[in-house]
């Protein structure tokens, strides 16, 4: 995706310096709502938001307050939802933060410590439901990893539009561990891979479930072949693979 490059250049830049104040941060174990001081001067400095107009922590839902939402005139772009910088996400501030988004109709959640930042998308169907579209730990990671640049362009001033966090979503769902692991036990893949094998032993007869199970069971792991991820995975390829082949047939027949 083409995030432009001021905005790059601003993440990159001031990425370095806030990793500094996230480490002593950490070190000093600061309070929560010491953790959303940060949080709003990394969101006016990394994504370009005004400090004064466009973010507040007085965005109230059903009568409780959220930490920190991110406006722009009359459109509420997205919610963050904050812990001190030493609590570890867990389900249950998941749930809280999509329950505060659901509750609006907002689409897209952040929930973050200041140091570990996760982005959501929530399905507005009953029930609620939602995928992770990004997880990244600001201290680790390099202020030059191309997936963060591409997170935070895209929830930037410059680079948010529904339509942008829409193809990011796609683009992360296509390219997650689930949709690989999904795709490992494809057909099109097995076959694949039984050529490769042929070419180290090429006397070798092996079934199509026979390598399926065994990469199921033996190469990947669980998660990425038994959860509701992973079926979300399955499924999706399944129905792009149907919808590949419609098209085809359209064609030939043309």
């Amino acid at each position: 995706m083409a995030i432009p490059k001021k905005v790059v250049d601003r993440i990159v830049n001031n990425l370095k310096r806030f990793q500094t104040i996230l480490a002593e941060a950490k070190n000093r174990d600061i309070s929560e709502s010491d953790t959303v001081v940060i949080l709003a001067d990394m969101l006016a400095e990394l994504l370009g938001y005004k400090k004064y107009t466009e973010i507040t922590t007085e965005f109230a839902i059903r009568g409780t307050y959220v930490d920190l939402a991110v406006k722009v005139g009359e459109d509420v772009r997205f919610l963050l939802e904050a812990k001190a910088i030493n609590v570890e996400l867990k389900d249950n501030h998941i749930k809280q933060a999509i329950d505060y988004g659901a509750n609006h109709g907002i689409e897209w959640v952040v929930l973050t410590n200041g140091a570990v930042w996760q982005v959501y998308k929530i399905y507005f169907k009953q029930p609620i439901d939602k995928s992770l579209i990004f997880e990244v730990d600001l201290i680790k990671t390099s202020p030059k990893n191309q997936q963060l640049i591409e997170c935070f362009g895209t929830l930037s001033r410059e680079g948010f539009t529904q339509s942008s966090m829409t193809a990011f979503f796609q683009q992360q769902q296509a390219t997650s561990k689930f949709s690989l692991a999904a795709l490992l036990t494809t057909d099109n893949m097995l076959l694949a891979l039984k050529k490769e094998l042929k070419k180290i032993s090429p006397t070798l007869k092996v079934e199509d479930e026979f390598l399926r199970n065994a990469i199921q069971n033996d190469v990947l792991k669980r998660e990425l072949v038994d959860s509701d991820e992973a079926r979300a995975a399955a499924d999706a390829i399944k129905k792009a693979a149907k919808q590949s082949a419609k098209l085809k047939s359209k064609v030939s027949d043309q």
